[in-house]
């Protein structure tokens, strides 16, 4: 963590120099965006999927033409969910590539070690895939939020479990700034509901070695156990659990990606829930639902996930504050033109920023994996 702090720190300082001058007007037939991203490692399909559902709608935006004339074009960097990398290649996609904006970043930790590095910067992180408290307090008005943040995925959670007579709830979260935060959103939502405080387990990110923490958790008999975890750490707790006995809920918060985690799962993954953040992708009821579903059709993309449905409305959402911003594009036009974002209406789904407050959506609903490994709504 002094790695991260030292490396934001030297980034900082050289970024603020130079902030004004590096944001001229954009010129060329590009507009260039940067994401930072897990494409590697334990977290991979996380990135993958988003990645996938911002590719497929900048490509339906390029084909028609782009953004006045201008194709939008998304550079990624692998930062394997270190968040050293992803400090390095934050200031790298500034840097040496002068992006205009950074773009669907994923992770808690990964995405608070780069908070310095950008807002030294003055360069915009729109959707970042992170919940955080830490991302969305105190105001920073270089982070536009489109997902409910972990307190309200929380509230959602609790107050469910809570009506099912499901009180006595225990956590399972990784040891970092993602598992913190998932602790924090459920415990204020307990004591705001006086329920019991249930047994705590943590475990290192990443990590598939469950057994002390099943074990913990099983000597706690509680309801439900709530999940701030990886795919992969939590669907090796789940399995454990299992095996021994546990009959008690799992619930997930949605950043543990609900499609990857089903497929990890398998077929014990029957009755898991997973708090999801942005509309139900296997449906085609809404507008916005209609939209990702024709346009992953036709870029031959046979799945869907909530993952891609996220990186979907993303680019959808960024592309109008970039043809709001009008021809000259700078960073700071960017800024405003998503600020006047009030009440927009992406198809179902509505997004709300000003020049006070940039968490975009509320939206939080609750989903679970079935018996033949699909999500029911």
């Amino acid at each position: 963590m002094r790695l991260v702090s030292a490396l934001c720190a030297i980034a900082c300082c050289s970024f603020t120099q130079g902030s004004h001058a590096a944001d001229p007007d954009l010129v060329g037939k590009t507009i260039l965006l940067g994401q930072s991203a897990p494409f590697s490692g334990p977290s991979s399909q996380l990135a993958t999927e988003f990645n996938l559902g911002a590719r497929t709608y900048f490509q339906a935006v390029n084909e028609a033409g782009g953004v006045a004339g201008r194709k939008i074009e998304l550079r990624t960097l692998d930062d394997a969910y270190d968040p050293v990398r992803t400090a390095q290649n934050t200031q790298t996609l500034i840097e040496q590539d002068g992006v205009l904006a950074l773009f669907g970043y994923i992770g808690t930790s990964t995405t608070l070690a780069a908070l310095p590095v950008f807002s030294g910067a003055q360069v915009p992180l729109f959707a970042p895939s992170s919940g955080s408290a830490g991302l969305r307090q105190p105001f920073n008005r270089y982070v536009f939020n489109i997902r409910a943040g972990y307190d309200q995925e929380a509230e959602h959670i609790v107050d469910q479990l809570s009506i099912t007579n499901l009180t006595h709830i225990a956590v399972f979260h990784q040891s970092d700034a993602f598992g913190a935060a998932g602790l924090e959103a459920v415990t204020r939502a307990r004591k705001k509901r006086n329920l019991q405080l249930g047994a705590v387990a943590s475990i290192e990110r990443n990590s598939t070695d469950v057994a002390a923490a099943a074990k913990a958790l099983l000597a706690a008999h509680p309801d439900a156990v709530v999940l701030a975890s990886s795919y992969v750490t939590s669907a090796a707790l789940i399995k454990e659990m299992r095996k021994d006995g546990y009959k008690g809920q799992f619930v997930s918060l949605s950043s543990v990606g609900g499609k990857s985690l089903a497929d990890e799962l398998g077929n014990v993954g029957s009755g898991v829930q997973v708090s999801e953040v942005v509309p139900f992708p296997w449906a085609e009821a809404s507008p916005i639902q209609r939209e990702y579903a024709q346009a992953m059709r036709k870029a031959g993309v046979p799945t869907r996930s909530f993952g891609s449905m996220e990186g979907f409305i993303a680019a959808k959402a960024i592309t109008e504050g970039l043809r709001r911003a009008g021809h000259a594009l700078t960073r700071a036009k960017l800024i405003t033109a998503l600020e006047s974002m009030h009440d927009w209406d992406a198809g179902g789904f509505q997004l709300s920023f000003d020049p006070s407050n940039h968490n975009g959506s509320h939206l939080v609903e609750m989903t679970q994996i079935g018996s033949d490994g699909r999500f029911l709504h």
